[in-house]
């Protein structure tokens, strides 16, 4: 057991230093902070949306933006699409599971805002029709997925597709990305 553990962290260490190599990751990275920074200037949102453990880190991701990170500063406006279950599964229920983001992103998006859709394999239906309804809102869509990028790749101005097909360390390193994200927005808009 011992073994398989060290293994895991070890290939955990690969990946993320795979990406640290990687200085198109470096760039992307820094061009989503600046995309964050000016939406939020003008007065736009950041809407999260993903399925399972990518639902948890979409929540987990917008409650750093909404709420704080590292400092006390003044709430940024994310929000995660599944928090409200009363309209996830009416929507579920009356038009289908693969409708349930796109609706949602129909009635709060707008023109100028960034739509974060979290897939691990890129192919998840209802993150595909709420990144096609994003793009028709002119909104702007983030994909963060797995090492294809699967369909979600066609919807997305910006891509992080992280080099491996393992989802639980795709995963890790999404909310890696996130949370440097989260701090350097916050940086950038708070001073500190």
């Amino acid at each position: 057991m011992q073994e398989h553990i060290r293994k895991v962290f070890q290939k955990s260490i690969e990946l993320k230093q795979a990406m640290l190599a990687d200085e198109g990751v470096i760039a992307l990275i820094e061009q989503l902070t600046a995309l964050c920074v000016n939406c939020f200037k003008q007065d736009g949102k950041l809407l999260f949306c993903g399925n399972g453990g990518s639902a948890a880190d979409a929540q987990h991701l917008a409650a750093e933006f909404s709420g704080r990170f590292y400092f006390d500063r003044p709430p940024l406006y994310a929000e995660a699409l599944h928090v409200n279950t009363s309209y996830l599964t009416a929507v579920g229920n009356d038009y289908g599971y693969d409708e349930t983001y796109a609706r949602m992103v129909k009635a709060m998006g707008r023109k100028g805002d960034v739509l974060f859709a979290l897939s691990t394999s890129g192919n998840s239906q209802n993150i595909l029709r709420a990144a096609a309804v994003a793009r028709e809102q002119e909104m702007t869509v983030v994909g963060f997925t797995g090492q294809t990028g699967g369909q979600l790749s066609a919807y997305c101005e910006h891509l992080l597709a992280v080099p491996s097909q393992d989802t639980p360390r795709i995963q890790e390193c999404h909310m890696l990305v996130g949370h440097l994200i989260c701090e350097l927005v916050e940086g950038e808009m708070f001073g500190e």
